[in-house]
């Protein structure tokens, strides 16, 4: 079931006055409103102004609209008029004027271009972030991140903030977080909790720490999740009426559903509706009864958990968003099977799986990944820029160093001792210049190649995560469904028509049985729940025959390899063995797999009819370049002794350390 929380705060946080800390938020308000009735400067009083209709916006909307007005009416110069439409966005996003908030934010930048200073390089981050939020609250997610590599966090560093670049890293790892890619969110969350954690920024820490224990739940790495929730409530302790506990109590809620600890999950989805609530968060109540939902579908009180959805399903806020619509639609599809109520199972079935057709979420993963990718390459071509540019200088200083030689050479009769000199120099200099003209050019092939990795690695990782989107597809709908017809089919066996009956029955159950072997050859359940070594035991097991024996031993093998990692190795292996199998035709196997520290060794022996290794070297066929694919990927090495009719040795050696 998909329990991703789709949605991130609206950071509308302004730089102007340097960080504010929100959970101290009626003392602020109380100090801006002694300046703006005791300042002289209109600037001051304009400044004092903005920040009032900022903090008031969320509370009460008039108030601050009446202040924004004072702010434009005071606004000294250039830069303040230009900063009143960063803090209309605001108000208007607060109003529910989506529209009015875009144009809001877009203007900002526009009129802050031409001031070249720090602070409106840090406005114009802030703009176009919250420009891009306005995008994600929409369902655009790749637009987001498009925005956040393309703009915020380029303006951000020009400004050298590093509280705003901060966020928006944070805010660049809810798009990995949304869209499953939960260990690139762990990179750039605890960036930027490190930065919040150097510069005492407790409200973003506490966000920050709320993200990291979703992300690590979604990710079940449990052990992980707990300190970071710990850390958040350690923060927000001291102000219960904190805004943020509301989405504190979501976080704690989804983690103890994840482990299973429903009765703790009920109780924080109490705390947490009943906070938001009195604060009229009405998206953030929704969110928890959301996970109020999984907390009484996972205990099967089909009855409890009904209501939620239905309750759900009326919200426009709730089903504005794709994802949130795919968790409904096929929430209600098994809750109306548990409660045997199959035509409604079967209607909601259809609408998620028709909707789900059309998402087309895992073209989703690869965009935003393409993305990063070319937010890389940028910084790669800064790179081959400064090279290029050392290049010319040492092309330059060639061409002076020709036009040196030409003059002593005319001086030759007179000096020949100084041209014989001078022709020396020309020439080691010529060869020093040339030997830079090889750096060059071999550090420019070395960066080519680098990114030619990084782009087959994220190929590699997409097709792994559709791998596992489909297995889970296959076995947890289809799969379902399909047992659920058989078991209502049983019921009907006792008729005059028995024998059709279970003659359909038998045919039930091949197409249940070539199901699961299909969803477990893409993603083995072995392997996710045992390890990589119980998972390559249990494929050779269920390739051998009575005609194919396979040996299989492990030494060293360790459980603590990262789950990219281990299902890259399985491949491997399941690829050698079906060659072995399929084309060798071989009989007797032996496959040995063992680990020291940070090096992976597979070496599969066969009996089969062998093949004329210089000739796959250079062959297009699909099952040996998916074998080189994968070992490049860990940075690894193959060794192939084959002779005809006689057998084939693979030796492979992978680096496994740090991978992730």
């Amino acid at each position: 079931m998909i329990r991703c929380i789709v949605l991130c705060c609206l950071l509308l946080v302004t730089r102007y006055a340097g960080a504010q800390n929100h959970m101290s938020g009626e003392r602020t308000i109380d100090s801006l409103t002694q300046v703006f009735q005791t300042a002289t400067a209109d600037s001051v009083r304009a400044k004092a102004s903005y920040l009032l209709s900022y903090n008031w916006a969320f509370r009460d909307p008039v108030k601050a609209k009446g202040y924004l007005a004072e702010g434009r009416r005071y606004a000294a110069n250039s830069f303040q008029v230009a900063v009143g439409n960063f803090y209309e966005g605001i108000l208007m996003y607060v109003t529910g004027a989506i529209d009015s908030s875009e144009a809001a934010f877009l203007r900002a930048d526009s009129l802050l271009q031409p001031i070249d200073t720090k602070v409106a390089l840090t406005f114009r981050s802030e703009a176009w972030h919250n420009y891009g939020v306005l995008q994600q609250v929409q369902g655009d997610e790749k637009g987001f991140a498009d925005i956040l590599l393309k703009h915020s966090i380029p303006l951000a560093q020009q400004a050298g903030d590093s509280t705003v670049l901060a966020k928006n890293l944070h805010d660049l790892a809810l798009t990995f977080k949304n869209t499953s890619q939960y260990s690139k969110a762990t990179v750039y969350i605890l960036k930027a909790i490190a930065v919040f954690r150097a510069i005492h920024a407790r409200n973003e820490l506490a966000v920050a720490y709320i993200t990291g224990a979703e992300n690590y739940t979604l990710w079940e790495q449990f052990d992980k999740a707990k300190p970071m929730l710990d850390s958040a409530h350690a923060l927000l302790a001291p102000f219960p009426e904190s805004p943020l506990f509301v989405d504190y109590y979501a976080a704690e809620s989804t983690y103890f559903n994840a482990t299973k600890q429903y009765g703790q999950a009920l109780q924080s989805t109490d705390r947490g509706i009943a906070l938001a609530k009195r604060m009229n968060r009405e998206y953030e109540e929704q969110r928890l009864q959301l996970q109020r939902f999984y907390a009484w579908f996972d205990q099967k009180n089909y009855v409890n958990a009904k209501p939620v959805l239905l309750y759900l399903l009326q919200q426009p806020g709730m089903m504005a968003q794709i994802t949130n619509r795919l968790q409904i639609y096929k929430g209600l599809a098994e809750t109306y099977a548990g409660l045997k109520e199959m035509p409604e199972a079967y209607k909601w079935s259809k609408i998620y799986s028709d909707l789900s057709d059309s998402v087309h979420e895992s073209q989703l993963k690869t965009d935003i990944q393409a993305l990063e990718l070319k937010f890389n390459d940028a910084e790669n071509q800064k790179q081959i820029a400064g090279l290029k540019a050392e290049n010319d200088k040492a092309l330059l200083t060639a061409q002076s160093n020709r036009l040196l030689t030409w003059f002593l050479a005319s001086a030759a009769i007179l000096l020949l001792v100084v041209a014989l000199l001078a022709q020396l120099y020309y020439r080691n200099n010529r060869k020093l210049s040339e030997q830079k003209d090889l750096n060059h050019q071999q550090q420019l092939k070395e960066i080519a190649q680098e990114q030619q990795i990084q782009f087959g690695q994220a190929l590699l990782q997409g097709e792994e995560r559709e791998r596992r989107r489909m297995a889970g597809d296959l076995h947890d709908g289809l799969g379902g469904m399909l047992a659920g017809v058989k078991l209502n089919l049983t019921e009907l066996t006792y008729t005059s028509q028995e024998g059709e009956l279970n003659k359909v029955i038998g045919q039930l159950d091949t197409s249940i049985s070539e199901l699961r072997r299909i969803a477990r050859n893409m993603m083995p359940e072995a392997l996710l729940k045992l390890g990589l070594e119980a998972a390559m035991k249990d494929l050779c097991e269920s390739l051998m025959t009575e005609q194919v024996r396979i040996d299989f031993q492990s030494l060293g093998v360790e459980r603590s390899l990262v789950q990219q990692t281990q299902v890259t190795i399985y491949r491997i292996v399941q690829e050698l063995l079906t060659n072995a199998i399929k084309h060798a035709h071989a009989t007797e196997i032996l496959l040995q797999c063992s680990q020291h520290e940070g090096i992976f060794l597979i070496t599969l022996e066969d009996n089969g009819r062998g093949f004329d290794a210089r000739s796959a070297a250079l062959s297009k066929g699909i099952g040996l370049m998916n074998v080189r694919s994968r070992v490049d990927y860990l940075q690894g090495k193959m060794e192939i002794n084959s002779i005809i009719n006689e057998g084939t040795t693979i030796n492979i050696e992978l680096h496994v350390a740090g991978q992730g």
